[in-house]
């Protein structure tokens, strides 16, 4: 391999888009964060952010522009588990010099078990079970917002908007989670209606962490949301173990805070993860700048 190669990992999610430079040998170069690169929101948007983050990584690493045709990047992004957004994405103009397009869980799932066989839950703005197994690919979930996803951010949210509507008609009572996330809509129920058509999955998150603070204020509906979500995480785990998985890794903004609801099997197959998504994406990295990068075929599960 040159030395003038340079790697470049991407993470792409629906909240933000992250990328590391590093050397062939591993020493990191720069490391630089973007907006949202889930390509099923937007492709040239993604491809945008992409290049935001790849260009500050390089000016960190006193380089400039002109230094994409030595870079061989992964791009792991959200949203390429799906045929026509990775075809779309794999066709894409790109200013680096090789550049190879997988899914974010693919990249994790790498990072979290140093390219050893083990399965992931990602619990992030999305979520997604994926497990590698002597070379097969296994997912679970992950079909994207608003018809799959459950127990992620994005989930998290909506469920607790519906129940703020429940506690307005008087279905439910009201608990201090759910009066302070009606102020934020003006206390008007048709304003939430109005947000709620056009929410992207990132809006729906970013209410995520108001749920997590009031469950350690012993809120009702805040526990009572957390236990549900964990529900969701524990059947993906349950998936993944039946293809083998002996080792599962939670990642993902919400990870740290979903733990402690799993089901007792669920949290006996938990190990940390090694590394995570951009660690996975420069290992690719390395594989695709020596010919040995393969396209990932799903199994179902």
């Amino acid at each position: 391999m040159s030395p003038n190669v340079l790697l470049l990992g991407v993470d792409g999610g629906g909240t933000q888009c992250r990328a590391r430079l590093s050397t062939t040998f591993g020493a990191k170069l720069g490391e630089a964060t973007a907006g949202p690169a889930n390509i099923r929101f937007g492709l040239e948007r993604s491809f945008l952010a992409i290049r935001h983050a790849a260009t500050e990584c390089l000016v960190q690493a006193g380089l400039s522009t002109r230094d994409f045709s030595r870079v061989t990047a992964c791009l792991a992004l959200a949203g390429a588990s799906e045929p026509n957004y990775l075809a779309a994405a794999q066709s894409y103009e790109h200013p680096f010099h090789k550049a190879v397009v997988t899914t974010d869980a693919h990249a994790a799932c790498v990072g979290a078990h140093s390219g050893r066989d083990g399965g992931i839950i990602v619990i992030g703005t999305g979520s997604i079970g994926w497990a590698e197994a002597q070379g097969l690919h296994y997912r679970v979930g992950g079909w994207g917002w608003p018809i799959s996803d459950e127990g992620s951010g994005a989930w998290l949210g909506h469920e607790a908007l519906r129940r703020v509507l429940w506690a307005y008609d008087g279905r439910i009572e009201w608990s201090p989670l759910l009066k302070s996330l009606f102020e934020r809509f003006e206390s008007d129920p048709h304003a939430i209606l109005q947000r709620t058509i056009d929410a992207s999955p990132r809006d729906l998150g970013a209410l995520a962490p108001a749920i997590v603070e009031a469950v350690s204020n012993n809120d009702r509906v805040a526990i009572e949301l957390m236990r549900l979500a964990a529900t969701h995480i524990d059947d993906l785990a349950l998936r993944l173990m039946a293809v083998g998985t002996k080792r599962l890794s939670l990642m993902g903004g919400l990870a740290a805070h979903m733990e402690r609801w799993l089901a007792p099997a669920t949290k006996a197959r938990i190990v940390p993860p090694e590394g995570d998504a951009l660690d996975g994406a420069l290992r690719l990295a390395k594989a695709a700048s020596e010919g040995e990068f393969s396209p990932v075929f799903e199994r179902a599960v």
